[in-house]
């Protein structure tokens, strides 16, 4: 149940039709692993602790740098040189007490990634790198785990669900195959910070319509963001049946 606190804390989103008392218990009850505490993944995991997800478990092995600041919001200036996990925790223990924050502080290799993509109900990829990406979209398929991967650079973003527990669903895998210019990273190519902002506020929304179980998820759209212009243009992903990832799974 929810109790006073909690009832306050929450009640503008409880007043959505959509969420109400059932939909915040949900969330509540959800567990969530966030890949990457960086530009991506500081909005998403801010605005998830912020709306009550139970519990956050927190993947990035990096510490803050300097540099991280310009974006990374969840991070500050007094962070600099501590691990990113615990940066992390300390500011979202501040944003919502309420909450169960568990870290993962070390690089995570296919067993302990498999471990932690089986231990929550929904992965949000806010990692930088493309073998990161495949590995975490390798383990949600096994483990049939919906997953909601972010992506920016430049002034260039990208957002998609990807959710093997439906059979018309593609995976990452299915999309860009084995690799892509996004391998480039935001130290090598440079990324403005409200557009990683904006990419995971989208990632944090679409987490929250699958956990509570509203709208339409991006599942088979690929959302493109162009900064520069302010535009927002939608494609249709099919998935691949012959996809080496996922092609067997649904077979």
């Amino acid at each position: 149940m929810l109790n006073d606190q909690e009832l306050l804390r929450y009640s503008r989103q409880i007043l959505l039709q959509h969420v109400d008392i059932d939909g915040q218990l949900r969330l509540k009850e959800s567990r969530v692993l966030i890949v990457g505490l960086g530009g991506l993944g500081s909005p998403v995991a801010l605005y998830l602790a912020a709306a009550g997800v139970g519990e956050l478990h927190l993947a990035d092995f990096d510490t803050v740098d300097l540099t991280n600041l310009q974006r990374q919001i969840i991070h500050d200036t007094d962070s600099v040189g501590l691990s990113k996990v615990d940066s992390a925790i300390r500011r979202l223990t501040a944003v919502n007490p309420e909450i169960q924050l568990i870290a993962l502080r070390t690089a995570l290799d296919e067993d302990s990634l498999a471990a932690a993509v089986a231990a929550v109900d929904l992965v949000l990829d806010c990692s930088d790198n493309f073998s990161t990406r495949e590995a975490v979209n390798a383990a949600c398929v096994a483990a049939r785990k919906p997953l909601v991967s972010g992506a920016a650079i430049r002034l260039e973003g990208q957002l998609s669900v990807f959710d093997p527990r439906r059979p018309e669903s593609p995976c990452y895998h299915c999309l860009y195959g084995h690799g892509s210019e996004a391998e480039l990273t935001c130290s090598e190519a440079g990324v403005i910070g409200p557009l990683v902002g904006l990419v995971g506020s989208l990632q944090a929304l679409e987490a929250m319509k699958l956990l509570v179980g509203f709208g339409e998820p991006l599942v088979g759209r690929l959302l493109l963001i162009d900064a520069l212009g302010s535009r927002f243009r939608e494609l249709r992903v099919k998935r691949d049946p012959g996809c080496s990832v996922c092609g067997s799974t649904h077979a």
